[in-house]
């Protein structure tokens, strides 16, 4: 993903690293146990500019990328907006941040800072390492060391000096009623996402599909915990809002600190606590 790497020599840094990411829950994840789930796209990287990397305005127009869900949830089919020297569209700034590929559910990278920037791009690889992740560890179930490498090769490329940023994660975890007004649904989560979009500072929307038991996992990262919380106040979240207590048996979501260390060599995750810097 990062533009112009030397794809080897990061494929040996990685490996020489073999660090861990550790859990509140317990697990310790090694990156050379995922490293596979980077490779996909680490081979598009070789044919990226170098010089493109802190550009807000060089990544593809999201037109030129599928609208569709499974792709963009499964198979990290956003990493495809950064492989600017294998289509002939128009660069943009609008990044594809969400399942959803539809104007005014972009996030425009003109708005951010460097970290932001990186970690927004590099989040284009989120997709999920495990059928169970509606119930699974958080960190287990989703890309995070395939994410964490394109930050730290991106920084390398760029020749930013990666320091110590965290950023503001909300979970949720829900069980949906049996018979429910799926239209509906999808109506207030679509609006709802655009809203947040409008407001600012949402650099990536991920959830997933409903298991067998109706039970799903949805989560988004934010620049901000004063964005999150401005990206909340509109209409269609408070309708959301509403609709949740007739629409699901349960739902449960939890804010987190999602920390990137120095020289981005690991994840620090944590519960959420007010005040503290």
């Amino acid at each position: 993903m990062a533009p112009g790497l030397d794809l080897s020599v990061l494929a040996d840094e990685v490996n020489a690293h073999n660090y861990t990411i550790p859990s509140k829950d317990g697990v310790n994840i090694n990156v050379s146990s995922v490293l596979d789930e980077a490779d996909s796209i680490l081979d598009r990287a070789s044919i990226l500019d170098r010089a493109s990397i802190l550009d807000p305005a060089s990544i593809l127009d999201p037109a030129s990328i599928t609208q569709d869900f499974d792709e963009l949830r499964f198979e990290a089919a956003a990493s495809r907006q950064l492989d600017v020297l294998s289509s002939t569209a128009p660069p943009s700034s609008q990044l594809i941040s969400s399942p959803y590929n539809n104007p005014g559910h972009y996030l425009d990278l003109a708005t951010l800072d460097t970290p932001n920037l990186i970690f927004a791009k590099a989040l284009t690889a989120l997709k999920p390492l495990r059928s169970d992740y509606a119930t699974a560890p958080y960190l287990t179930s989703l890309s995070f060391p395939a994410v964490l490498s394109f930050v730290r090769s991106l920084s390398q490329e760029a020749g930013y000096t990666w320091k110590k940023h965290t950023f503001y994660v909300v979970i949720f975890r829900s069980q949906l009623q049996a018979d429910i007004d799926n239209d509906l649904l999808y109506k207030l989560d679509y609006e709802s996402h655009r809203e947040a979009c409008e407001s600012g500072g949402l650099l990536k929307y991920w959830f997933g599909k409903s298991d067998g038991e109706r039970r799903n996992l949805a989560t988004c990262f934010w620049r901000s915990r004063e964005d999150a919380h401005l990206g909340g106040l509109g209409p269609w979240h408070k309708k959301a809002r509403a609709a949740g207590r007739t629409m699901y048996e349960s739902i449960r979501f939890s804010t987190h600190r999602f920390t990137i260390t120095d020289g981005a060599e690991e994840i620090e995750f944590e519960g959420w606590e007010e005040g503290r810097q």
